[in-house]
């Protein structure tokens, strides 16, 4: 945690200020963010490749249209695992990495293992992506489906605590 705290003390304000604008637009130009954040367009690429270079900035992506894309089913799924041990765990981790439709998964404490986020085109698809593969992972001991209904919020973007002009 203090190795994180140092981190973003490295950051200047125009540095917050350009990550903000790359995660809600990363299609930007250089010319672009530079005239938003007050600089020249050579002194703001070198900063975007600093950013890049030093891993804030881990890769650039286009976000899909799920509902657009007919991946309209969002379930949130709690998995308890047979064996805890460091070969179940990595034998798990790397099977789930396999699967497209869990687009996220995290360990978590408590009663449960890991917390997956899977998305399909109906609960007949989700049916059928547990039964024939989910369910087929010898070490799930028990899973808990929970079936996402409305879409409050959601975004990617991180909060860096910046105001973007």
């Amino acid at each position: 945690m203090a190795q994180k705290v140092r981190e973003m003390a490295d950051l200047s304000d125009v540095d917050l200020k350009i990550l903000a604008l790359l995660q809600e637009d990363a299609s930007l130009t250089a010319a672009e963010i530079a005239e938003q954040v007050n600089l020249s367009v050579s002194p703001c690429w070198r900063r975007i490749t600093r950013l890049e270079k030093e891993g804030y900035i881990e890769k650039r992506a286009a976000l899909l249209s799920a509902e657009r894309l007919g991946l309209g089913v969002v379930i949130f799924a709690s998995i308890s695992l047979s064996a805890n041990d460091e070969q179940s765990l990595e034998q798990f981790e790397a099977q789930i990495q396999k699967f497209p439709e869990v687009v996220e998964c995290y360990t978590v404490t408590g009663t449960m293992d890991y917390f997956a986020k899977i998305v399909t085109r109906d609960i007949q698809g989700y049916e059928a992506f547990l039964r024939q593969q989910l369910l087929q992972v010898p070490l799930i001991r028990e899973l808990h489906s929970n079936v996402a209904v409305t879409k409050i919020k959601f975004t990617t973007s991180l909060p860096l605590d910046t105001q973007v002009a």
